[in-house]
């Protein structure tokens, strides 16, 4: 008894080393993450991407519909179905470590030719049989190479892939919803501003109107003046039609049918302003579609280690047994029948189906592995860009501020000047004008620029699903 106790210790010590021999362990490839920041050399850990979704953004209607997006949207369903599918293929994969078992019950009746036997004349045998069997059958093979245990380790590896994938669907979603929700809340503020100009501008006509009938001007600051009105009233059809287009993006998106979006105003967002991007290797534990790669390089990697086992011989298990009889009333009586056959299959010519599997592997583990890099430096970069955004937004927005109260003092003064100086006409008040419109039509764009920066810095440091 002893002595099969040793036996089986030295035996699964020998199989152990075997596999050992023909298959890795993996490791993390050596990434360079270092630096991946620009011009942002910080130590301090500290991230955004660790802040909840509801902490980012304080606006509680945006907040709704992001609830809204991750409840309903139909590419993160499609992600939690996919994650589905690599469970249920990590299940087989662990299956197949354990012996298969079936079961078999059949009745067969035979009837020979009489005249295709070489029977004597005055024969007479019963030439029509009836055969009874009920069996189990099994079968194991001995994962002497560490094949299956490679195959369980790459199924359990895309598992986690299509849940870091998921992860990176919904940061995808939230970052998408909000952007679209500020570029809405935008083409609000330049339909409001528009519209405003617009009542300007009929206030322009009317006076000009006066000022000709007091001899101020001539008919071509009137006309110019009503030439300015309908500048600014050609571009409302263009305006009106981007927000209902935004609205029907922003609904598909929450998987309902094309509608009016509910929502507050663009002076009521207040961008969140410590923006702490921690340090770049954190991108490996923070960022979803980094460590989905990495675990797309995981299972291919174990791949090989699959591939390199076909080339070594294989260790498999059978046996059936069960009952066997051809009279039903002797089917439970002397009717016990069972085989047991171990067996090693060694591959001689496979026709360069090994080699190719081997290749093949070998090859997708390298293009893993390339993807890992690129979506790594991807990530530094979408970071990076993120902080310019928003930087540059902040410098145009002070800017800008002064810009508009210049050109909003420069309208008015050319309007006084027109009504008591015969030395200013109405070009000087349509160039003014125009100026401070699109002056404002600028910094509603810078201002959108400055929170769609923090929703993609956010989104490109991997917040949003913790």
């Amino acid at each position: 008894m002893k002595f099969r106790y040793r036996y089986s210790i030295i035996i699964g010590f020998t199989i152990l080393t075997l596999s050992a021999c023909v298959t890795k362990k993996y490791e993390r490839p050596q990434l360079t993450s270092d630096g991946l920041y620009r011009d942002n050399n910080t130590t301090d850990t500290t991230t955004i991407a660790n802040l909840q979704w509801k902490s980012l953004f304080s606006d509680t209607t945006l907040q709704s519909l992001i609830q809204q997006g991750i409840n309903q949207n139909l590419d993160l369903k499609q992600a939690i179905e996919r994650i589905k599918i690599a469970e249920a293929t990590l299940i087989q994969s662990r299956g197949a470590l354990l012996p298969s078992l079936q079961a078999d019950v059949n009745v067969t009746d035979n009837k020979a030719s009489a005249a295709a036997q070489n029977f004597p004349a005055g024969i007479n045998i019963n030439l029509e049989t009836q055969t009874y069997k009920a069996q189990l059958s099994t079968s194991w093979e001995a994962d002497i190479w560490g094949k299956l245990s490679s195959a369980k380790r790459s199924a359990f590896a895309t598992l986690l892939q299509s849940d870091a994938a998921k992860r990176a669907v919904q940061t995808q979603l939230i970052a998408t919803i909000a952007n679209n929700y500020y570029t809405l809340l935008a083409l609000d503020k330049q339909l409001v501003i528009t519209e405003q100009t617009i009542k300007n501008r009929m206030q322009d006509v009317e006076t000009m109107k006066a000022l000709k009938e007091g001899a101020v001007v001539n008919g071509a600051a009137v006309v110019q003046s009503e030439a300015n009105l309908y500048a600014a009233q050609v571009t409302l059809p263009d305006l009106k039609r981007s927000i209902k287009e935004a609205e029907n993006a922003l609904s598909i998106i929450l998987a309902k049918a094309p509608g009016s979006i509910n929502r507050t105003t663009l002076d009521q967002q207040m961008p969140y302003s410590n923006l702490q991007t921690g340090i770049s290797a954190q991108l490996l534990q923070n960022r979803p579609d980094v460590i989905a790669a990495e675990f797309g390089f995981r299972s291919s990697f174990e791949d090989t280690n699959v591939a390199k086992a076909y080339f070594y011989p294989a260790l498999t298990l059978t046996a059936s047994g069960g009952l066997s009889s051809l009279q039903l009333q002797d089917f439970f009586s002397k009717s016990i029948f069972y085989n047991l056959v171990g067996g090693l299959t060694q591959p001689i010519f496979a026709k360069g189906a090994n080699k190719a599997r081997l290749k093949t592997a070998e090859a997708n583990q390298q293009i893993a592995f390339y993807t890992f890099q690129q979506t790594l430096l991807t990530g530094g970069q979408e970071v990076s860009n993120a902080l310019y955004a928003y930087q540059t937004a902040a410098e145009k927005e002070e800017t800008r501020a002064k810009q508009i109260a210049s050109l909003t003092k420069a309208v008015d003064f050319t309007k006084e000047l027109l009504r008591y100086s015969s030395a200013t006409n109405y070009t000087d008040v349509l160039t003014s004008e125009q100026s401070l419109l699109t002056a404002q039509l600028n910094g509603i764009n810078d201002r959108l620029q400055k929170l769609q920066s923090v929703v993609e810095l956010y989104r490109a440091l991997g917040g949003g699903w913790k």
